[in-house]
């Protein structure tokens, strides 16, 4: 076919060097596009800018953060557990008995504002995919998710539809939703954060990754095929300021189909188990893009493609279109010549389209034709690994320093310790939130053990892989994240992520291994926002480093703020442990009489960023609750123990909301009440969110063991579980029937 007039081809790019391209509107600054013709020699196709805008965007290349997020390589722990680190689809990590966990968390804020449904939906279905790119099977997914206040009208049209977008895919592929959270808060309206975390098993010797090794390999495109829906979706929506003026000019959200991706997910374990993927990428953000241009860089740096051969469903779509596509329900794997066939029928037997598009070369070129034409030829490494990186100003805010002064230490207490209690449980934030969780499923394909509202979900992995030997082996996971602190003090309120989802992880009886995380700020080039973020990754790399768990991977989100109003800076943590038997697990609520009630670790008058602050008082300052990293680890290290000679009933961290809301949450988790004498000032006691502390119920006639084990803990009696109420001797007493009132009936009055 004879080149077409519309058809920029490289030659074409040669012969006219001063033809005006859109790099402005496609989000690329001016001295960007000029290296990009340094690197070429020439002025880029239409094509190769197509590329390079998308790679180069802050969504794919992290520009604006790798500076900083390196300090999570230099300062990474020794870990013995860790077999895939960053720099892939998805961390892995070894649980023990020849099994290995792939888990990664990642955003779809912008689209989810715009679409809530499909937004939410194709984050779930993104998150995925880069699971069952490194050799996994999905077993579970969580969300983290930020609104603004719960009855703003926004938040009414927003919430419900990303919780259905996430219920929809989720429950579609037959994968548990085993816990995350649900934040309310003003600095979200308008940019609500929707964090999607998928957890993935597979043999520790069975791990796939991104590369394309090989010349002569085939390069094959199968799924879904490619659709006008998402082009430049997410790299184009999560790479700039979201105001009024960036709206008007949106791409469209992508759209998904959980269907074909569950049709997906079956065919890809079976192309593994048959042997025939060299190396695989999944099809996100970026599209083809970022699946041929990342395969070839990490292979033997190669790679020809006939982009005519995609596979459409708009045959309208320009070869440019084609490239910036991000339709969901698409793989890129890479296939010895001699596997090609094999690899077609086993997509065939699945009913999943397939076409080979390309083959391996060792030119060092990232080669593409449409209908003969050359219409792409770059240095694969330069758009996938060398894009521009900024070591962007930052400067402490102006008013950090009266922030931290207006300590909440002076405001009023109340007179009524009942009707406060009350009051903090029938939040929104602090409040049930079955309306939300009651639209997964929590317990799909029968290996769910724990889940919300457990502090973290907990696994069995060993019905995951026919042939396998039974095990009584699990994993946990945890997402926490508290952006006031983070706005109080950003190193330390990065810590306190980590060391909630850790403390989490641990409180149902599981080692903590392995962290993920999700960090979403405002406008990188804001300094101020650029501070908050530099301390928040300096803070969380030091924390992982002291506590021995390093970071496998996560994502950075940027731009999250409408006009120049910026949200509250977000680090969303997620933290993955492993359990030897899950039938040792702890349970989160009171479910037998005559238990001795514990409260482990130190109160302190800590109300920096507290629920009680904000709920009675709106109130933002101070500091936040003192981090003490050492004292999360023996606590860690004490649960562990416990949980394995079975010493406990019930166990629940304190955090929002103090040990007022733990005692409230364990009653109503179990179904039985308490009676608890408080010390020292009770107001302190129960509404303080002092850290490295835990709420614990210790069986009859495991006191004595479980006192030896904890020695070396501030270990407190508070009484004993029982009866049909929450009695604080000498101040109060509220049935279970009154705290499951309060507690459940907030969501459903303004949602429903």
């Amino acid at each position: 076919m004879s080149s077409a007039p519309h058809i920029d081809s490289v030659s074409r790019a040669a012969e006219t060097p001063d033809e005006r391209q859109p790099y402005a509107e496609l989000g690329m600054k001016t001295d960007e596009y000029v290296r990009v013709k340094h690197i070429l020699g020439r002025r880029p196709t239409s094509c190769e800018l197509a590329i390079y805008s998308v790679m180069w965007s802050e969504h794919c290349s992290y520009k604006s953060s790798k500076v900083h997020l390196r300090q999570f390589g230099t300062k990474a722990p020794e870990s013995d557990a860790l077999l895939v680190g960053m720099g892939e689809n998805a961390g892995v990590v070894d649980v023990g008995d020849g099994w290995a966990v792939t888990f990664k968390i990642e955003s779809h804020n912008h689209p989810s504002y715009v679409e809530p449904y499909q937004g939410a939906a194709t984050g779930v279905g993104g998150i995925v995919r880069d699971i069952m790119s490194m050799g996994a099977r999905p077993v579970a997914v969580m969300d983290s998710l930020r609104f603004g206040p719960a009855d703003a009208p926004d938040t009414r049209r927003v919430l419900p539809g990303v919780v259905a977008g996430i219920g929809g895919y989720g429950n579609s592929l037959g994968l548990p939703n085993i816990g995350g959270e649900v934040v309310f808060d003003e600095s979200y309206l308008g940019n609500p954060l929707v964090n999607a975390l998928c957890l993935g098993v597979l043999r520790k010797d069975q791990i796939k990754l991104a590369t394309a090794p090989g010349p002569g390999n085939k390069v094959v495109l199968f799924g879904n095929r490619t659709g006008p829906d998402g082009i430049g979706g997410a790299s184009v929506l999560a790479s700039a300021t979201f105001d009024e003026e960036s709206q008007a000019k949106r791409p469209s959200v992508q759209v998904g189909d959980p269907f074909t991706e569950k049709v997906l997910i079956e065919c890809c374990l079976e192309l593994f188990a048959a042997d025939v993927v060299v190396g695989i990428q999944d099809l996100g953000a970026a599209g083809v893009s970022c699946a041929t241009t990342e395969l070839a860089a990490k292979g033997t740096g190669g790679m020809d493609v006939r982009l005519d051969l995609v596979p459409l469903r708009d045959e309208t779509l320009r070869p440019e279109e084609i490239l910036m596509s991000e339709s969901q329900e698409r793989m890129m794997a890479v296939v010895t010549p001699e596997d090609v066939d094999r690899f077609m029928e086993i997509c065939a037997k699945w009913d999943m389209p397939a076409t080979v598009i390309g083959e391996v070369t060792d030119t060092g070129r990232l080669r593409m034709t449409w209908h003969g034409e050359l219409i792409v030829d770059i240095p694969p490494g330069t758009a996938a690994d060398e894009g521009p990186v900024y070591d962007r100003p930052y400067s402490r805010p102006l008013d950090q320093d009266e922030l931290q002064r207006r300590d909440p230490a002076g405001l009023p207490r109340p007179d009524d310790l009942r009707a406060e209690l009350l009051r903090l449980l029938g939040s929104p934030n602090l409040a049930s939130k079955e309306w939300v969780t009651a639209q997964y499923d929590r317990y799909v394909r029968g290996n769910t053990v724990l889940a919300t509202p457990a502090d973290a979900g907990l696994l069995r992995i060993d019905e995951v892989m026919p042939g396998a030997e039974p095990s009584t082996r699990g994993v946990a996971i945890s997402t926490d994240g508290n952006g006031r602190y983070t706005r109080l003090d950003p190193y330390a309120g990065a810590q306190l992520a980590l060391a909630e989802a850790y403390r989490n992880v641990a409180a149902v009886g599981a080692r903590p291994l392995a962290v993920t995380n999700c960090l979403n700020f405002g406008s990188p080039e804001d300094p101020e926002v650029m501070w908050q973020f530099a301390e928040a990754v300096r803070g969380l790399a030091d924390a992982c480093q002291t506590l021995g768990v390093p970071v496998t991977g996560g994502n950075v989100s940027f731009y999250n703020q409408t006009g120049s109003t910026a949200i509250l800076p977000t680090p969303v943590v997620g933290v993955l442990g492993v359990i030897d038997d899950v039938t040792n697990r702890v349970r989160p609520g009171f479910t037998e009489e005559g238990a001795t009630v514990l409260l482990l670790g130190e109160t302190r008058e800590e109300f920096g960023g507290s629920e009680w602050a904000h709920v009675a008082h709106g109130h933002l300052g101070g500091l936040p609750p003192a981090v003490d990293l050492a004292a999360e680890r023996r606590l860690a290290e004490l649960m562990a123990a416990a949980a394995a000679e079975g010493l406990l009933l019930a166990s629940h961290d304190l955090s929002d909301g103090g040990l007022a809301i733990a005692l409230a949450e364990s009653c109503l988790t179990g179904r039985y009440g308490c009676r608890v004498t408080l010390p020292a000032d009770p107001f302190v006691t129960l509404f303080s969110e002092s850290t490295a502390r835990m709420l614990v119920a210790v069986k009859p006639g495991a006191e004595s063991r479980f006192a030896e084990l904890a020695a070396g803990i501030a270990v407190t009696e508070l009484g004993r579980t029982g009866g049909d109420a929450l009695v604080i001797e000498d101040l109060f007493e509220i049935s279970i029937t009154e705290l499951r009132e309060t507690h459940t009936s907030t969501l459903p009055a303004i949602f429903d």
